[in-house]
């Protein structure tokens, strides 16, 4: 298996970038496009011509589907209301295709008005929709993970984007259910190849799990048992390469959906396209190639804020997750954490022992790691599984779609 039919698109290899808050914006999708576009290599391709976010309208330039990489999670409702920071969060990057965006909405109407308008003003190539978000102030309104539990809500979301989404393919994003005792992913699978997705992407956990203990990889093999019409894709727990081939190998699934893996280590991408391919083993950077990726990011970050030291500032977060593994020292870590210019951080990446080769240390799990907890739901929720009433407006939330 080497490729992905989402309605007209090809994504060959089968792999996708699953949406992160405050992460798979148009820097990052950028670095982690390259690394897919020259498989087996440390280093990322020659950098565009044009800054991430500057429009999407070069069609005559279109990349290769080596993978098929999801913006940020979107509100439904923030886009229809033309909410400035989301206007700008959904620019893609000139020869970026498909041109992928990820809504979460709990409101058919509004869901449908979103699909819509993205129609419309041509803003995107594809539509994914978000049903796996576990944090608490989405799920205690009914959003996110606790939503596919009211059957005909869901049902009517679908039919609403589908119905509005013209030839551009819709997707959608879930968890397996709330808990042990509500698991909602086969109902919920069923019905969204009835009413017409594209695919199915199913992350192997419950909302009470969180990103704690184990995905349960076997949901994703009797989902796609199930739904052998759709494409299943199936995310948690791939954090290299062999792992995304051991889920296919194991559960039949159509390809990959990799979040936490890739924080900090874009190159996941080339590693990817390489274990599909056959084109080469995994990438293995030393700090010095670690270091200028992530100037590069910091760079990246700038351009796409219209600001250097806002884009260094933004890139913080990521320092953790790049230096993973290296001996660095917690006080230059900590140092590089509070560069606010591109010289700072690279004065301060010039005083580490930049020959490292990769280490052990930087394999493994990383990103979020919490465990199981309490899903906090509305008063009655569970009571009537085929309730269709739409939860309130503060069930939408900008926060990562899990």
């Amino acid at each position: 298996m080497s490729q992905l039919q989402i309605g007209p698109h090809t994504v060959e290899p089968p792999v996708v970038l699953a949406p992160m808050a405050g992460i798979t914006n148009a820097p990052f999708r950028t670095l982690c496009r390259e690394f897919a576009a020259t498989a087996g290599s440390p280093r990322p391709a020659a950098p565009t011509t044009a800054a991430p976010g500057s429009g999407g309208a070069a069609r005559s330039r279109p990349e290769p589907h080596r993978g098929l990489f999801v913006s940020e999670m979107i509100t439904t409702r923030a886009l229809v209301e033309r909410d400035a920071k989301t206007l700008r969060l959904i620019r893609f990057q000139d020869g970026e295709r498909p041109r992928s965006l990820q809504l979460y909405g709990v409101d058919p109407d509004t869901v449908g008005r979103a699909v819509r308008m993205i129609v419309d003003e041509d803003l995107a190539d594809h539509v994914d929709l978000n049903f796996g978000c576990p944090v608490p102030k989405v799920t205690r309104r009914g959003g996110g993970s606790a939503l596919p539990y009211k059957r005909p809500l869901l049902r009517a979301i679908l039919r609403a984007a589908v119905g509005n989404a013209g030839s551009l393919p819709v997707t959608m994003k879930m968890r397996t259910g709330i808990d042990d005792d509500h698991l909602t992913y086969l109902d919920a699978g069923r019905i969204a190849a009835e009413e017409g997705v594209a695919a199915i992407a199913l992350h192997g956990r419950t909302a009470q799990q969180h990103y704690g203990g184990t995905a349960d990889w076997s949901a994703i093999a009797r989902l796609k048992e199930a739904v052998s019409e759709v494409p299943v894709l199936g995310n948690g727990d791939v954090f290299s390469a062999e792992d995304a081939v051991r889920m296919v190998r194991e559960t039949g699934c159509d390809g990959v959906v990799v979040g936490r893996g890739c924080l900090g280590r874009p190159w996941l991408f080339a590693d990817l396209v390489g274990a599909f391919t056959g084109g080469g083993a995994p990438a293995r950077p030393t700090l010095k190639e670690v270091a200028a990726v992530m100037v590069r990011h910091a760079e990246l970050l700038g351009l796409w804020l219209g600001d250097e030291a806002r884009g260094v500032i933004d890139f913080r977060k990521h320092v953790a997750w790049y230096t993973k593994g290296f001996a660095v020292g917690s006080t230059l870590r900590q140092r590089m954490a509070m560069a606010s210019s591109l010289a700072e951080l690279e004065e301060h990446l010039a005083a580490l022992d930049l020959d490292q080769p990769w280490p052990v240390g930087a394999e493994g799990p990383r990103g979020r790691t919490t465990g199981s907890r309490r899903v906090v739901l509305p008063d009655g929720w569970l009571r009537d599984p085929y309730d269709a009433a739409v939860p309130s407006d503060g069930a939408e939330s900008d926060v990562s779609g899990g």
